[in-house]
């Protein structure tokens, strides 16, 4: 399995490097995230699999009351 090397650092972590991250990295058939504290650890995932997360994540947001 080849390691990816475009690992991208989440938009709200800031520019430091101390700061505490998520990353995320592709292939043509995997995605793969890490927290920048532990880089060795990684999760590998497929883009089907995050949809269908994303999308139960959405649907479970929607059908909460609103907080005013």
């Amino acid at each position: 399995m080849n390691a990816p090397d475009n690992w991208q650092k989440s938009s709200f972590s800031g520019s430091g490097d101390g700061n505490a991250c998520l990353e995320l990295a592709s292939t043509p058939t995997t995605l793969r995230l890490r927290e920048s504290d532990t880089p060795a650890t990684v999760l590998t995932t497929t883009p089907a699999a995050v949809a269908h997360l994303l999308a139960k994540a959405r649907s479970c947001a929607a059908a909460l009351p609103s907080v005013s």
